[in-house]
């Protein structure tokens, strides 16, 4: 018995199959849960460091908390740390819906621009060059999910 290719009349490909759509749909999955918890653990950590760092340290580290308040650079990390526990919400239960997720995704793709503007005006293009990345790993997570 011989099976002849015959492609879709509209794409010109042959059709998926359901087991194949089903293994594409979870790596799809696990690819996005890897992003959210790398963003995650990112966001976590500098917001960590921006509240319990003496101010000193940070301005060693970076430029803009020498332009700021103390409180300001306080409650970025606040903000960071809430925005990536939100990154994982939803395993914490999925009941919650995806809207914690979205959210915290776009508060952090929001952030990340504009700290990026910040490091780029400061001419700490490190800085610069790493929210690029965590703009390359946070926005496929928006848009995935949504």
């Amino acid at each position: 018995m011989s099976t002849t290719f015959t492609p879709c009349p509209t794409t010109g490909r042959a059709p998926v199959s359901a087991a194949r759509a089903r293994a594409v749909a979870g790596y799809r999955n696990l690819s996005l849960w890897t992003l959210q918890g790398w963003t995650a653990m990112f966001f976590f950590a500098a917001g960590y460091a921006k509240l319990t760092e003496p101010l000193d340290n940070l301005v060693a580290l970076m430029n803009w908390p020498a332009l700021v308040s103390e409180n300001l650079v306080r409650g970025v990390g606040i903000v960071e740390i809430v925005l990536a526990l939100g990154m994982l919400a939803p395993l914490v239960s999925w009941k919650l819906g995806r809207w914690p997720l979205l959210i915290s995704a776009a508060g952090l793709t929001a952030l990340e621009v504009v700290m990026l503007s910040v490091h780029a005006a400061g001419l700490d293009i490190g800085l610069a060059l790493t929210n690029v990345a965590l703009l390359a790993i946070t926005i496929p997570v928006l848009l995935g999910r949504r």
